[in-house]
């Protein structure tokens, strides 16, 4: 029999194993036993919300329903961040990739850079603000910041861009001033041109057709969200990014994601103290 979680109640092995097949199949995410305590909490949440009566009941639910599909996602994705995260990653784009991309430019053409996962924004406003501190050729091209995520929730904050004291800690005192609104009820809204440089999309990582509607891009920033996949969904997202980037494209990675088997088709290059992951360019 289904195990009824309305009332605090656990999921049975059979469901928690069901469930956690179909969120897999969805994200890539892998969850299981170990995360069980995540799992019920949430799942009840939602079950209370629908008035579903056991978890055979919401699992209908949830297959029938996209909009339910969606605020599922939404619950259980990570979104862990703030601005000018491991920064090096930032200066490296600024010293090496923007440049060694540009070289193949002409001034005013399109340069394109993808932030996904991004989460509330923090990651795709960092870009923005970073390039105009230390890359003296940002206006000279067409510089384009797309940023996505699976997640809309986070997608609505990230395009409202106001941000709290935590998100903000290790922005230095005087870009929070530049960049940024003066402060209401404990919040900083960063300001309209830097709302209006970034483009927010819905993306999922390991369905390729969702990126593929956002085209290909010079340089690719996928951190810290590949170390929540198993190999076979690592190996999905690595092909999917492959297939989004230019010939000659960047990917960069979170520093503690382990990519000992990366895609053949990317070379391994290394600028000072970061690793990236470049694309092989078209054989002639």
């Amino acid at each position: 029999m289904t195990d009824t979680i309305a009332d605090g109640e656990a999921l049975s092995p059979a469901d928690l194993a069901r469930f956690s097949e179909f969120l897999y199949r969805r994200t890539g995410m892998l969850f299981g036993e170990t995360k069980r305590y995540y799992i019920d909490r949430r799942i009840a949440d939602r079950m209370a919300a629908l008035g579903a009566f056991d978890f055979s009941d919401y699992f209908a639910i949830l297959r029938a329903v996209p909009d339910e599909l969606e605020i599922l996602i939404n619950v259980f994705t990570v979104n862990e961040t703030y601005f000018y995260r491991e920064e090096r990653h930032f200066a490296c784009l600024s010293d090496h990739l923007l440049p060694t991309v540009a070289a193949g430019r002409k001034p005013g053409d399109k340069i394109r850079i993808w932030a996904l996962p991004c989460s509330t924004g923090e990651e795709a406003y960092s870009i923005a603000i970073w390039l105009l501190e230390h890359w003296a050729m940002v206006d000279a091209y067409h510089v384009e910041i797309v940023a996505s995520d699976i997640n809309t929730r986070v997608l609505a904050q990230a395009v409202e861009g106001e941000y709290g004291e935590r998100a903000l800690a290790k922005l230095p005192p005087q870009l929070v001033e530049r960049y940024f609104e003066p402060e209401r009820d404990g919040n900083r809204r960063i300001i309209q041109d830097l709302r209006e440089s970034v483009i927010f999309t819905q993306a999922n990582l390991i369905e390729a057709a969702t990126l593929a509607k956002q085209g290909r891009f010079d340089v690719i920033l996928c951190r810290n969200v590949l170390i929540y996949f198993d190999e076979a969904a690592r190996e999905t997202a690595l092909k999917n990014l492959h297939d989004s980037l230019l010939p000659g494209g960047f990917l960069i990675l979170g520093h503690t994601e382990s990519m000992a088997k990366v895609h053949d088709d990317f070379r391994r290059r290394r600028f000072n103290d970061v690793v990236v992951y470049q694309r092989g360019e078209i054989k002639s």
